[in-house]
């Protein structure tokens, strides 16, 4: 009998490494990154950088690191942070702004990418010793509890007016901010000159095994490496890593599209079963609402995974696919043909 290909559609974290990018990690010059004289590494952060007009970049293992950096750049102990309530930096980095930042965080309602600045701007509280001072605002591009949602321009413009009126700071978790770009055709560029901190991923969509980067003027960078540092991420010949980042960039950028438009067809696939709101699907995430499904979501992801397609289970009614490079056209129909069936 014929081995049955599994489609794994639970993350874009799920790739593999191509072959090119293999090669390109095997043919890698190294060196001793804590002392920052690792080329591959220096390179990669330069060109990051750059294709977001920022000073300068650090490499660190994970994005949850990166992001923390960030925050730690730009709020002081026992300050405050504004993000929804449903940012990844406050649902999936397990706490770590408190614990390893000391930064107290308040958020607004969860609503992707339809943000009320004027709400966000009356969240602010000044400085002084009566009440926590608010010291940055974090979002997210694009949003991941939000569907893959795509945070429009004008309102990243406006919450840069807001913190530029407060004085506070800007951090964007960029995680796939790529999506956004390709999305929305918005420069990288004009999305990094909007924040004092951005963080980016190459391990989700790109395809990269392994690596995140936080970006910032060069006086913070710098203070970045003491920070990953202290948070255990001190590198050493990590240039076979900065490699694979730097191939996903130059290979596995523009083909963002491709998963775009997978998983715009298996939104319109599963529109009719009445689980998915097509009209909202406009990057790699296809969020999954079973509330008035007769199946549950633990249930549809059991009888899938029977049957060789992944979903990730988010709740009892609730779930998630992503499409990525590691998924073709193929794959997609399976996927298609295995939850229609189940569904209807």
């Amino acid at each position: 009998m014929a081995e049955v290909r599994v489609v794994d559609l639970r993350s874009d974290t799920v790739t593999r490494p191509t072959d090119g990018m293999r090669a390109a990690m095997a043919a890698a010059e190294v060196g001793d990154d804590v002392y920052a004289e690792d080329p591959t590494v220096n390179a990669l952060q330069e060109r990051v950088a750059t294709m977001f007009g920022h000073e300068a970049a650090l490499f660190t293992p994970t994005g949850s690191m990166a992001n923390q950096i960030g925050l730690q750049l730009l709020v002081p102990r026992g300050e405050e942070l504004l993000c929804d309530a449903d940012a990844h930096v406050v649902t999936y980095e397990i706490g770590a702004a408190a614990a390893l930042g000391g930064i107290s965080t308040r958020t607004w309602p969860a609503v992707a990418a339809e943000i009320d600045v004027e709400a966000v701007a009356a969240m602010v509280r000044p400085a002084g010793y009566h009440a926590v001072p608010t010291r940055a605002i974090a979002v997210e591009q694009t949003h991941n509890r939000g569907g893959g949602a795509v945070l429009p321009l004008s309102t990243l413009e406006g919450l840069r007016r807001v913190a530029d009126a407060a004085g506070l700071f800007l951090h964007c978790d960029g995680a796939r901010i790529w999506h956004a770009h390709i999305a929305d055709g918005v420069p990288l560029q004009t999305y990094g000159r909007l924040f004092d901190t951005v963080s980016v991923c190459l391990s989700k969509g790109l395809g990269a095994p392994i690596g995140s980067l936080v970006m910032g003027s060069a006086e913070r960078i710098e203070h970045a490496r003491l920070l990953r540092k202290r948070l255990g991420g001190g590198m050493r010949q990590v240039g076979v890593l900065a490699a694979a980042g730097d191939y996903a960039l130059t290979h596995h950028l523009a083909r963002l599209a491709d998963d775009h438009a997978r998983a715009r067809r298996l939104a319109e696939a599963l529109a009719p079963c009445g689980i998915v709101d097509a009209a909202r699907v406009r990057t790699n995430v296809v969020p999954l609402d079973l509330t008035k499904c007769a199946i549950d979501a633990p249930t549809l992801g059991a009888l899938a995974r029977e049957r060789g397609v992944l979903v990730s289970v988010l709740g009892p009614r609730v779930g998630r696919l992503l499409t990525h490079l590691d998924v073709d056209d193929a794959g997609i129909e399976r996927a298609i043909e295995v939850l229609t069936g189940l569904l209807t």
